[in-house]
């Protein structure tokens, strides 16, 4: 027996879990969304505990490289241990095509899931500062780095890098779904998410933790910038590619039946017919 599932069965099994994901109550949302802002959180916490005493050239590229190793615990802990990601749930799109959700499950269930997971990650940041565990100087001037250094991101550039970190984010849940052990996910998820932080992509829920914790250690930044200058256009991103690009393209190849189809495509005769 395969230790893996085809294109097609990974695309049907994504339909089945964005059906229930949208059936669940608020409650258990919120919950669950907090909890998934803090895993990202604490994947991006790791991040710059590996980067921040790199120098520069290839021990700084290195650095990155290990950072971005270390990231891809955050949705690790999210689809073992369960947890809703805003990213990964863009792929209910699948659902509604397929017509197993409706627009306003889908519509509920990203607002519920986005605003848990920004309350999870500025909450994780929040503690984190009052720890002391960024109370050293390259811990602190890297994070305030990163921070006004993404508020600083033109919008075209902004919104392609968050394109193709979603895009890659959602490979990444589709992979781990196709995988029927639990070895076989780990890497599904490992290699596009450490990809994705590796080649500087935007991610929302990323950037829900980094932006704040810049922010209160002292990042010359504001609430106003944090939303309008990086969440907003890199939300908007992450929506085209994982909502729409990817879902979008596995629809039709995999999903969309013959019967669609044709039923799609008699729709201008008959309007003409009716003429």
């Amino acid at each position: 027996m395969n230790g893996f599932l085809t294109p097609k069965e990974i695309n049907e099994c994504m339909v089945t879990s964005g059906k229930a994901k949208a059936a669940l109550p608020i409650g258990k949302m919120l919950f669950l969304g907090i909890f998934a802002g803090m895993y990202v959180g604490l994947g991006a916490y790791g991040f710059t505990i590996v980067t921040s005493g790199a120098g520069s050239g290839f021990e700084a590229t290195l650095a990155k490289f290990i950072g971005a190793g270390v990231f891809p615990v955050g949705l690790m802990l999210i689809i073992f241990c369960g947890a809703e990601l805003f990213t990964g749930n863009c792929t209910l799109t699948l659902a509604l095509a397929k017509k197993e959700i409706t627009i306003g499950s889908l519509v509920r269930n990203w607002t519920v899931v986005y605003l848990a997971n920004f309350v999870g990650s500025v909450l994780l940041a929040w503690l984190l500062f009052k720890s002391g565990l960024y109370s050293g100087e390259a811990m602190a001037a890297k994070a305030i780095g990163i921070a006004e250094a993404k508020t600083a991101i033109p919008l075209l550039p902004i919104i392609i890098r968050a394109t193709f970190c979603n895009i890659l984010v959602v490979l990444a849940v589709m992979m781990q779904a196709g995988s029927k052990d639990i070895i076989g996910k780990i890497f599904a998820i490992w290699f596009p998410i450490m990809l994705f932080v590796l080649a500087g992509f935007e991610h929302c829920v990323a950037n829900m933790f980094f932006l704040p914790i810049g922010l209160f250690l002292g990042a010359d930044i504001t609430w106003s910038q944090i939303i309008m200058n990086n969440l907003i256009p890199v939300t908007i991103g992450n929506v085209i590619g994982g909502a729409f690009v990817v879902p979008g393209v596995y629809y039709y190849t995999y999903l969309r039946t013959n019967k669609e189809a044709i039923s799609v495509a008699s729709e201008p005769v008959m309007a003409a017919t009716a003429e």
